[in-house]
């Protein structure tokens, strides 16, 4: 990933490059000092990630990314905690406070690998879709149609297919299995033991998605991705 390093503080800023270079995947484009640099820098290459203190001369990084059209992924790192809420409400990937140990740096640059690569896949060429899904269930096919599914749920030894008006239909598939049968554009998996109907959804909280009333939990390893669909369907 190409990334840009800001900071008007020598010693941050060589941090920074210090933590920044230990990681294989970043490449460094450019380490500076002025803000105002950014703006010809983007204009001349992709660039895919930004790291960007908050404090700074002339315009800080919350007024810096403001003004981006279409800002990179951004984490911040400052010695300020407490614009943290702002900075979320910015969609940055991460918000790391001074001093940051490498761990702590490490694990957010690895949110924004990750959210990168969810990026780069490219939609794969559209397929006829089947409105339905045949499950064992009961000794027997019982025929599930897409539109009527709103959440499912792994339990340990069988899965449980929420359908609209509250009905059920369990069956003894894995939760990959029945992953691989639904229409990919109409589901996300957003934890380790549920798959959403996107349709079906009601509202997004931080760590949470309402569905037909009930309450299921986003997995810290699937919110990057629930966000960037959520971020696309914004007004």
């Amino acid at each position: 990933m190409n990334c840009i390093l800001i900071d008007d503080e020598s010693p941050a800023l060589k941090l920074l490059e210090d933590n920044v270079r230990q990681i294989p995947y970043l490449n460094v484009v450019a380490s500076i000092r002025s803000p105002m640099q950014l703006f010809d820098l983007i204009k001349a290459q992709q660039i895919d990630l930004l790291f960007l203190d908050i404090q700074m001369p002339g315009i800080n990084g919350l007024e810096l990314l403001r003004s981006l059209k279409q800002p990179p992924m951004v984490i911040m790192v400052t010695a300020y905690p407490e614009h943290a809420l702002d900075g979320f409400n910015l969609d940055v990937v991460d918000y790391l406070v001074k001093p940051v140990q490498f761990s702590r740096f490490f694990k957010a640059v690895e949110k924004a690998r990750e959210l990168y690569q969810v990026r780069q896949v490219k939609p794969k060429p559209a397929q006829p879709e089947n409105d339905h899904v045949f499950v064992n269930a009961n000794y027997s096919l019982v025929k599930v149609r897409m539109q009527d599914i709103t959440f499912i749920e792994g339990l340990k030894d069988y899965v449980r297919i929420n359908i609209q008006d509250g009905k059920q239909v369990i069956t003894r598939m894995g939760l990959k299995g029945v992953e691989e049968k639904l229409s990919s554009g109409r589901f996300m998996r957003i934890h380790k033991s549920y798959i959403i109907s996107l349709e079906k959804i009601e509202s997004v909280q931080k760590t949470q998605v309402i569905i037909a009333g009930t309450e299921i939990p986003i997995g810290e390893g699937y919110r990057h991705t629930l966000q960037a669909y959520v971020n696309g369907k914004n007004l």
